[in-house]
């Protein structure tokens, strides 16, 4: 997933729907010239700054996601204490959605229809208020380069662009708290796209921001369901187990460019009276990341082979013999093809 947030939210929320079978709503680049090492490592230096404000920062603010001429704001907080992480995002508008996260345990929950969704996240799926660290391993699919600063929510910013080596990934601008790393806001931009009228795919960005905060963890952990859920509520509790494809009998039978298997889980939606859980494997360029799933085809929910876009995020799914395959990510309809393309059945 990128680094525009969807923010992770976004992001992780609509996975969420895939599994539960709810429709999701349709809407040549040449390798440059080597960096200076002195830019290169001053750039990492950036990068560990970004990473460390994302995991370790006390801030809370106010963000604003637009896409497809649209345009959502929710209230994030973010706090640090010790080695405990605590994060909250609530929606201002639209339909009411509340998300809590206190370490690896994660509560969304829809409070006019009361209904909770309550599990434990593996590293690789963790759902974050913030973006995610932007790994070392994105500069060698992105050339990253310094430029003009900017103010974003009264902050000072310095703002970076990280151009795509090759035509799998798309153009991302950052603009990054100069105090602190925090990114206050990233922007997607369109393949093509010129400097002085870029075409932004979707944008993130904090309207008003208040970083170095006290932590108030109690905020979060007000909104955790305790072990037994208040009267009228549906509580729906997916598990999940780490694994690996070629143990559950897939592989990529050639890699996609650039992206490396961060992890892969099976996630028993036990929300939906599966019996069969659905296996979600996360791949990563260090700045991107792709979700295919992978579950058992049933004729009474039969859907349609479907290509869709919103905002940066494409969704792609097709029946495959006896199984459902859906691939997610932040990245050009084409390369969602190739992961498809590339994904074998090994074993029964």
């Amino acid at each position: 997933m990128t680094v525009a947030l969807l923010i992770l939210a976004k992001r992780w929320v609509l996975e969420i729907l895939l599994l539960l079978g709810v429709a999701v709503p349709t809407m040549a680049f040449s390798a440059p010239d080597a960096a200076p090492a002195s830019n290169t490592l001053d750039l990492r230096g950036w990068l560990q700054r970004i990473q460390l404000a994302a995991s370790k920062g006390n801030y809370q603010g106010t963000l604003v996601f637009s896409a497809a001429g649209t345009m959502s704001s929710s209230r994030v907080w973010h706090y640090s204490v010790g080695e405990h992480t605590y994060e909250q995002m609530e929606a201002l508008d639209g339909r009411q959605q509340r998300i809590a996260r206190h370490n690896d345990t994660v509560h969304t929950l829809w409070p006019q229809k009361r209904i909770a969704v309550i599990e434990k996240r593996e590293t690789l799926g963790a759902w974050s208020t913030t973006p995610q660290a932007i790994e070392s391993l994105a500069l060698d699919h992105y050339e990253m380069r310094r430029e003009a600063d900017g103010r974003v929510a009264g902050r000072d910013a310095a703002v970076f662009v990280l151009e795509p080596r090759d035509p799998l990934r798309y153009k991302q601008r950052l603009w990054a708290d100069r105090a602190t790393g925090l990114i206050l806001r990233a922007d997607v931009i369109a393949p093509g796209s010129g400097a002085a009228a870029p075409q932004v795919l979707e944008s993130t960005a904090f309207s008003e921001v208040a970083i170095g905060v006290r932590p108030q963890p109690e905020i979060v952990t007000q909104s955790l369901l305790g072990a037994r859920a208040p009267d009228g509520w549906r509580v729906m509790r997916p598990q999940q187990q780490r694994t690996a494809l070629e143990a559950e009998g897939w592989a990529l039978a050639a890699p996609v460019s650039g992206f490396k298997l961060a992890g892969c889980v099976r996630r028993g939606m036990d929300t939906v009276g599966d019996e069969e859980p659905v296996l979600q494997a996360v791949f990563s360029d260090g700045l991107t990341r792709v979700s295919v799933f992978v579950e058992a085809y049933r004729a009474q929910r039969a859907r349609s082979e479907t290509l869709a876009q919103y905002g940066a995020m494409a969704t792609m799914a097709q029946r495959r013999g006896e199984y459902w395959i859906t691939a997610v990510g932040d990245v050009p309809p084409a390369t969602l093809k190739l992961f498809l393309a590339a994904l074998e059945r090994k074993r029964p």
